[in-house]
Order: C-alpha cells, then structure tokens, then sequence
C-alpha cells in the first residue's frame, strides 16, 4: 500500500534514475474573441472621439470634411496613430486591451515591443482591415496569431 501511495504523490526511491522532461514554455495567445472586444472598445474610447473632433472642431462641419476628405482622413490616421503607438510602445496596452487583462509583447523575448515593431503593427493593422481576407487569417492557423502579429513578430497575451 506504501508503494501506491509514493507513486501515487509522485516520490519514488529512484529519482536520480527518472529523466526529467525539460518543458518548452511558451505564451499563449489570447483568445479571438478578447482580442476583437478589446479592438472594438479601442474604436469607440479612442477611434470615435478622433472623428468628432475632427470633423466638428477641426473642419467645422461634416459638409467641410466630405469637400476635404483626403485632409480629414490624414488628420484622423495620424492622430490615431500617434495615440496607439503611445499606448502600444509606452503603456505595453490600450484602454481596450487593459479592459480585458491583455498586454501586447514580442513574441521572442516576450519582452516590451520596439518603436519600429509598433509602427510595423500599426501599418499591418491597417493593412489587414483594407483587405478584408487578411482579418479572417487567425481562424485557418493553429497559433491563432493575425496577420498583423506575424509581420511584426508580436503577441497579444494576457497580463
């Protein structure tokens, strides 16, 4: 009965003789789902606000904005940008991703993303939502990792 209960606790008299499996530890990446809830919150605490301010106060009115588009788009995209590569590069997370206990890291170090990394995010991002196939890539691979993870070898994982 000893005998069982040692092996049952997980002691044997021989443990010098039992070879230890040495586990790869890798970060999980978070689930789809918190990821595009994370996403959405951002749109509306951070996306929604840029348009309002800049279509009413910066261009004085949406009938200005639709004469000025190509002006009003690049205020919007560089105030975004500047805030999301302040939140991504600074704070390792957005409001959104904070929302749901989500912190963007390299996915070799699993260390603090770079400036550049985050600028490479930002482009893929933007790429990936203008051509509609590549926001669909995360559901045909196993690591579930977006089109924007694996051009600027980061990761969404959780805190």
């Amino acid at each position: 009965m000893a005998r069982w209960r040692d092996t049952k606790n997980n002691r044997s008299k021989n443990k010098e003789a039992a070879p230890i499996k040495k586990q790869k530890v890798q970060m999980e990446s978070s689930s789809l789902s918190s990821r595009l809830r994370a996403f959405l919150t951002d749109t509306f605490l951070i996306t929604t606000p840029i348009f309002y301010i800049v279509i009413y106060l910066i261009m004085g009115s949406g009938e200005e904005f639709s004469e000025n588009r190509l002006k009003g788009w690049g205020i919007i995209l560089i105030a975004h940008l500047l805030l999301i590569i302040f939140f991504w590069f600074v704070k390792n997370q957005t409001p959104g991703l904070k929302a749901y206990q989500l912190k963007i890291v390299d996915a070799g170090s699993k260390n603090r993303i770079s400036l550049i990394q985050s600028l490479i995010r930002y482009v893929a991002t933007l790429f990936a939502v203008v051509s509609f196939f590549l926001l669909f890539l995360a559901f045909f691979r196993k690591d579930k990792k977006t089109f924007q993870d694996l051009v600027s070898n980061t990761i969404i994982v959780p805190e």
